[in-house]
């Protein structure tokens, strides 16, 4: 790479060494792209971004400690123009809606590292956005959607938990009715024939985690 076009230098924050390997393995191909730095949790992600100033930072979301949502977040704080791009396993429309709002500039699955991740990487530096026709559809499609609040995520999660009306009204401080009142909603909200559908849709759009 000649002084004139330095190398798009990368950092990779993911806390499964073999995906930092294949990343590493995809981008030693390529002479305009260069790994110099790689975090295992968002903390040391931020702490990378500091010393390395990268081009372009490939963040998981589930990491142990600081996750990948707060780390963008941190990042992108500290350094508004931060370069951003959401690896994960997950293509849930409102965990990608979270991670583009905290600031990410592009999304993709871990499954279209190898064919896409380069091409990503350079329309990135370019000044683009990189979204998956598939998630952008969804984020989309549920534009106008309204979305659950605080309490009633606690209370899914809660069912998604296996925990009963009574056992979820202790837990959060609130009667059994107003726990029927949240389900309702819910229900509503996420168009769900029952309550096991409503965590099985929560889960799949990354409205609730794993």
């Amino acid at each position: 790479m000649s002084a004139g076009n330095p190398a798009i230098r990368i950092l990779i924050a993911d806390d499964h060494p073999l995906l930092r390997e294949g990343v590493a393995a995809v981008l030693e191909q390529e002479p305009d792209i260069e790994l110099v730095a790689e975090a295992s949790d968002g903390l040391e992600a931020v702490e990378q971004f500091r010393h390395h100033r990268p081009d372009v930072t490939l963040m998981d979301l589930e990491m142990p400690g600081m996750g990948g949502i707060e780390a963008i977040e941190a990042i992108r704080k500290e350094f508004e123009h931060a370069v951003i791009m959401v690896l994960t396993t997950y293509k849930g429309d409102a965990q990608a809606l979270r991670a583009l709002k905290a600031g990410a500039r592009g999304y993709m699955l871990k499954s279209a590292v190898r064919k896409e991740l380069v091409d990503s990487i350079r329309l990135l530096h370019a000044g683009k956005r990189c979204i998956p026709a598939e998630i952008a559809t969804e984020i989309a499609s549920h534009a106008v959607d309204d979305a659950l609040t605080l309490r009633e995520m606690a209370v899914l999660r809660c069912v998604a938990a296996g925990q009963s009306n009574k056992v979820i009204a202790r837990e959060l401080s609130i009667s059994e009715d107003t726990v029927k009142v949240h389900m309702k909603s819910i229900l509503s909200k996420l168009d769900a024939r029952a309550r096991t559908h409503a965590v099985t849709i929560a889960l799949r759009r990354g409205i609730i985690g794993p």
